[in-house]
């Protein structure tokens, strides 16, 4: 959040080491056959299991589609699929790429297992390289990956060209899945065996997410009070069955940890300056429309950058004229709860850097904390944290087992605070894209350092306090691009940014590429969408019409574009902007679209 504007520019280096294997080439006989399935990637990423690809129309070798993969962090972007082949038999695996540092390759060869590459292929490049099976070799991987930190690859016309071998006809598809039990976070399916299966595939809302080998399984991971639709498909060693009739469920509402029972459904957060002012002009706690829920006040600011100690006051009358006084301020927050507003510190923001490196200045910041929230009975505290203010050790890696003193004084500072004043305390954050999405590509400084060690810092924070968080609203602004779970990049400037940043939040994504390390999913009514009030507030202002559009694809997934969400979530909580007066400067558009949209 910024007093006028700013701008955080994306910033992760990484450390390139490239193997290479020579290629290899051979001719194939005339009765060989090409074993590679969708080769060319007409039928999307069928056949194919990619951690980090999609298909695209531009730019192709041939057809109609190609691949595109984009390496993340820890992972290389691979594409694999497994092969039935004859024992000692010769094999060439060919294919054509594009981009720096494509690979093509073959292992569980049952000899010498296979890989060549290119450095740069500016268009498009065949790569080559042949193998023969070993004695008892009946299956075999082939992939493409690229390399970590670099980036897009694209691949097409991938063959396998050598001995065939009749591995049959996949299964029938299966009958429509039953649902069993259902809780807020997971759903339990099974469905009628299916002749010649091997096992099972489990698809939600169109897209594959684990796999089963019996007729059972729970799907877990899931947001509450979210309509989810489940198919499901059969697999053999001949490939995988058409998808069963869908079955749809409903998870339970969640046990609303963090969330006041009187806030509403559906809430407006808005930033008042309240200690400067600006080109937006300075608002009584008074003026302030019914229209605003939850009201954080910008901003308490430390004393130093590691004191602890917060300090908060009203703008001095040389800079707001029309400032109140402390008894007038008081009392309108004190009429503002009683029609049932939330009145909330924010601490932070721009010019406010707060670094907890000791305990000592995390004891303090809660003392200061608490005396500013008791000298204007407010409500809770509003974190917004930003610039350098956190930022994670060189083997801090794991956001769920923090080890910085920055990270770990933040938590528990705030875990006492929240004990202090009660299940009725409300928490918020409001930290910036590169915190919190960014994670999903890049989490400190790296597997092999050179990244920007703040990248992804807001993770372990709001993980560890999730069951006492209220609302999280990720500022969608003041933003670089960012990749979404589909691994593509999404900008500012209309409602597909904020489709994409909020259905990560809400889905949930693996940190750093790691699927073995998933930042799990935050409930819809934990969720509010940070926007610019205008064009004047902060880069990334959308007008009306791309916000409605943002919330009707994740309230009712309608209006969604090209993006395709991994839910629908009609519990999302609503709105924050920054800031109320900068939506007063525009004439009250930002607030009467709210209220017009949810009634």
């Amino acid at each position: 959040m910024d007093r006028v504007r700013s701008v955080l520019a994306l910033c992760a280096a990484t450390v390139l080491a490239v193997p290479g294997i020579t290629a290899l080439s051979s001719a194939a006989r005339a009765a060989d056959a090409d074993l590679a399935r969708n080769g060319g990637f007409e039928a999307g990423l069928d056949g194919w299991t990619c951690t980090a690809g999609s298909v695209v129309n531009s730019p192709v070798r041939s057809g109609g589609s190609a691949l595109k993969a984009t390496p993340a962090g820890s992972d290389n972007a691979r594409c694999a699929q497994t092969v039935t082949v004859k024992p000692d038999s010769q094999y060439t695996l060919a294919g054509y790429v594009r981009g720096d540092y494509a690979y093509l390759g073959a292992s569980g060869t049952g000899t010498t297992d296979v890989s060549t590459w290119t450095q740069s292929a500016p268009d498009w490049q065949r790569l080559s390289t042949t193998f023969r099976t070993g004695a008892s070799t009946t299956k075999v991987t082939i992939y493409t990956h690229g390399w970590y930190g670099t980036g897009a690859y694209h691949a097409d016309d991938i063959s396998l060209v050598g001995p065939g071998v009749d591995a049959g006809q996949p299964p029938a598809a299966p009958a429509t899945p039953t649902v069993g039990t259902v809780t807020s976070t997971s759903v339990a399916l099974s469905w009628p065996s299916v002749p010649g299966a091997t096992g099972y595939a489990i698809h939600r809302n169109g897209t594959k997410i684990q796999s089963a080998s019996g007729t059972s399984a729970t799907v877990s991971g899931l947001s509450p009070s979210t309509a989810y639709s489940f198919q499901i498909t059969a697999v053999n060693a001949a490939g995988e069955s058409a998808k069963s009739p869908a079955v749809t469920a409903t998870t339970t509402s969640g046990p609303g940890g963090g969330d006041p029972a009187d806030l509403p459904a559906h809430a407006l957060v808005g930033y008042l300056h309240a200690s400067f002012a600006n080109g937006s002009g300075y608002t009584r706690m008074a003026d302030v429309p019914d229209s605003w829920d939850v009201i954080d006040l910008a901003f308490g600011e430390p004393t130093s950058t590691t004191s602890g100690d917060i300090r908060f006051s009203l703008c001095p009358a040389t800079e707001c004229p029309n400032v109140e006084s402390e008894a007038e301020f008081k009392a309108a927050i004190k009429a503002k709860q009683a029609a049932g507003k939330k009145v909330l510190i924010s601490i932070g923001g721009q010019n406010g850097q707060v670094q907890l490196t000791t305990t000592a200045a995390r004891d303090t910041f809660v003392s200061s904390v608490s005396k500013i929230i008791d000298t204007y009975g407010l409500d809770g505290l509003d974190i917004d944290f930003e610039g350098h203010s956190l930022s994670l050790n060189a083997d801090d890696t794991d956001f769920k087992n923090p080890k910085t003193p920055v990270i770990v004084n933040l938590i528990s500072a705030v875990k006492t605070l929240k004990a202090k004043y009660g299940n009725d305390f409300v928490l918020t954050m409001a930290p910036e894209t590169f915190f919190v999405q960014l994670g999903y590509q890049y989490y400190g400084t790296g597997k092999w350092g050179g990244q920007d060690p703040r990248a992804g810092a807001y993770l372990p924070v709001i993980h560890a306090l999730r069951d006492d968080l209220t609302l999280l609203h990720v500022q969608d602004y003041n933003s670089g691009p960012i990749m979404g779970l589909d691994n593509q990049y999404h900008s500012m400037g209309g409602a597909d940014f904020h489709i994409a940043m909020t259905d990560m939040l809400l889905t949930g994504f693996p940190v750093a590429g790691d699927t073995n390390n998933v930042f799990p999913p935050l409930r819809p009514d934990q969720i509010a969408i940070g926007m610019p009030a205008t064009p004047n507030a902060g880069n990334g202002h959308v007008p009306s019409s791309e916000t409605n559009k943002a919330l009707d694809c994740l309230t009712k997934k309608t209006n969604c574009g090209s993006y395709t969400t991994h839910g629908t979530w009609p519990a999302l909580r609503g709105l924050m902007t920054w800031s109320i007066n900068w939506d007063r400067f525009g004439g009250w558009e930002f607030s009467k679209n709210f209220d017009g949209y949810f009634g």
